[in-house]
């Protein structure tokens, strides 16, 4: 029997996840949803969507709505992997063959949670066809990052 790779089994679970959530996006300026699903020690999943607003610096992204939707229940230091899965939003659904990564921002907001919980969050970013995923860790989308290790908080 060949050996499951249960990060495959929970990026796929995340990204389907995300991809639901993405359905929910309120993206009328841009017209590109993004869904991000959070994955808990425990099991538990907790996801957030894009959020425009027409003064666009106050919009909020995907994993930044689901990472304080985590904090809100307590559960920050917890998160332990994330999907995320975005592309153009057409009349049959998203479209894009490009997988969706954080931007600069979301990377920042999910290196805070990673330090908080002394692991390194794995990432899994899919394009909106589901044709191309890709794996990485946080510490290798935003190496030498700055977070509440350099204030001594942990």
């Amino acid at each position: 029997m060949a050996e499951v790779d249960l990060s495959d089994v929970a990026g796929a679970i995340l990204l389907d996840a995300a991809r639901e959530a993405a359905g929910n996006a309120h993206a009328p300026y841009s017209r590109f949803a993004v869904g991000a699903a959070l994955l808990l020690d425990d099991g538990a999943v907790i996801s957030g969507t894009n959020m425009e607003n027409a003064s666009y610096g106050l919009s909020l992204c995907a994993e930044t709505v689901a990472v304080a939707a985590a904090n809100a229940a307590g559960r920050l230091r917890d998160i332990v992997a994330i999907g995320i899965v975005g592309g153009r939003i057409r009349p049959t659904g998203l479209d894009g063959s490009d997988p969706v990564r954080p931007c600069g921002r979301c990377r920042q907001i999910l290196t805070e949670a990673a330090q908080m919980g002394g692991r390194d969050i794995v990432v899994h970013c899919a394009s909106a066809d589901g044709m191309r995923i890709e794996r990485h860790l946080l510490s290798e989308l935003l190496p030498h990052a700055f977070g509440p290790d350099d204030l001594g908080m942990n």
